[in-house]
């Protein structure tokens, strides 16, 4: 007597195969959304590093400022023209003056070491918070110095900026 095959395993024939294709098929679609997650992360820890970087060169630059406060007080950080001066790193010395242009020279090329695009200015300014990156908009007045800095984050031409401002 020949023994019929059962109803059952003639219907599973091949759902072990589309069963492998569906798991393939989620699996692959959970790992893009782990690579979308990496990604991001990334992203954002690139800006937190940089906004560590503009506060650590702001900070740099108002203590550069609080170490020559003849030079604050004689108004010369306020826009001050970025210029090395030999000097100011001998023994010979320098005036307070072109302290404050080496000083603006030194932490404009550490801006632009550490940021893409990185740039900035000291000033007085009674409203740090105006202006658009790239044009600062000192006004000159009152007391408080303003440290402005500005860089392009994720390198799209749109910038972003840091405004400190302080009274030494």
């Amino acid at each position: 007597m020949k023994r019929q095959p059962c109803p059952q395993r003639i219907q599973s024939r091949g759902f072990g195969m589309i069963e492998v294709l569906v798991t393939v098929v989620i699996l692959s679609i959970g790992l893009l959304g782990l690579t979308g997650l990496q990604l991001t992360s990334l992203r954002s820890n690139q800006t937190a590093e940089y906004r560590s970087q503009v506060t650590w060169l702001a900070y740099d630059m108002s203590d550069r400022m609080r170490a020559n406060i003849e030079g604050v007080d004689a108004g010369n950080y306020d826009n001050a023209a970025p210029l090395e001066v030999d000097t100011c790193l001998s023994l010979a010395g320098c005036s307070v003056a072109e302290m404050a242009q080496h000083d603006t020279f030194e932490w404009i090329a550490s801006l632009q070491g550490a940021l893409p695009d990185g740039n900035g200015v000291v000033c007085i300014d009674s409203t740090p918070s105006d202006g658009i990156p790239g044009a600062p908009q000192c006004d000159g007045a009152g007391t408080v110095y303003a440290i402005k800095v500005w860089w392009d984050d994720d390198r799209d031409g749109v910038q972003d900026r840091f405004e400190m401002s302080f009274q030494p």
